[in-house]
């Protein structure tokens, strides 16, 4: 049974963090580490995360001096990891009890590097708002106009992480950098269509900021994948578009 890293950036998220970590160690799949990087220079949760790592010895607790943002948070957390695979989970989401078994079973029998599931879409009271399909992503042209990927979702090999494939530092759309490097250099991402993770709408998070995703979605194509003004734009737009489309 391969060991899975899992990490998890954490930044004032007190109120669904124990209900993240316990969706994880009641997995039916046992080999994992779990890897917290404490990302604020208020330490008044950092109490409470030490209580939760006294009660599970896979839990490692990494603590950043300043807020890096989760991007840099991750790729901390990836240097750390000892794991063949890489498993991220925001600290106010959770996953289905199989979803582990589940999605390396699935990567193990297809000889895949990378692999998303579909996922609901929850209120912080765990009521289901929607859902979003898992579907194959084999080229960029077929990620660049909708960043279609759960993070909380996303297995990864960590072999494919390297200074040219990680997170990048945005407040927002870190991942899709991620995704789009590695879909640019002929990696596949492959779906399993299965409701194996719920994500957390929650309304005072970053990622419930319209501006703030149109400012980093203009960054993710103008400066990390280096396109013109114009075409830049243009992606913005049809990505904008696709976000109001699937509301």
């Amino acid at each position: 049974m391969d060991l899975v890293s899992i990490i998890i950036p954490y930044y004032r998220k007190k109120k669904y963090i124990n209900n993240t970590i316990t969706s994880i160690i009641n997995q039916t799949y046992k080999n994992f580490e779990i890897i917290i990087i404490y990302d604020d220079e208020d330490t008044s949760d950092l109490k409470f995360i030490s209580e939760m790592q006294k009660k599970d010895k896979r839990i490692i607790i990494i603590k950043n001096l300043k807020n890096e943002g989760a991007g840099n948070s991750r790729n901390k957390g990836i240097e750390k990891a000892k794991g063949k695979y890489i498993a991220f989970i925001d600290s106010d989401d959770t996953w289905q009890i199989k979803k582990l078994e589940r999605q390396i079973n699935f990567m193990n029998k297809n000889d895949i590097n990378i692999s998303h599931t579909s996922y609901y879409i929850v209120d912080d009271k765990d009521k289901i708002l929607g859902k979003r399909v898992a579907r194959n992503f084999f080229s960029l042209k077929d990620l660049l106009k909708s960043c279609d990927i759960g993070l909380s979702t996303v297995i990864i090999k960590k072999s494919l992480i390297s200074d040219k494939f990680k997170f990048a530092n945005l407040k927002t759309k870190e991942d899709f950098v991620l995704w789009l490097k590695l879909l640019q250099n002929n990696n596949k991402i492959y779906a399993l269509d299965e409701y194996l993770t719920s994500w957390t709408n929650s309304p005072h998070s970053l990622s419930s900021s319209i501006f703030q995703k149109l400012f980093d979605g203009f960054k993710v194509y103008n400066k990390y994948m280096k396109f013109n003004t114009i075409k830049s734009l243009y992606l913005l737009i049809c990505l904008g578009v696709n976000f109001i489309l699937k509301k």
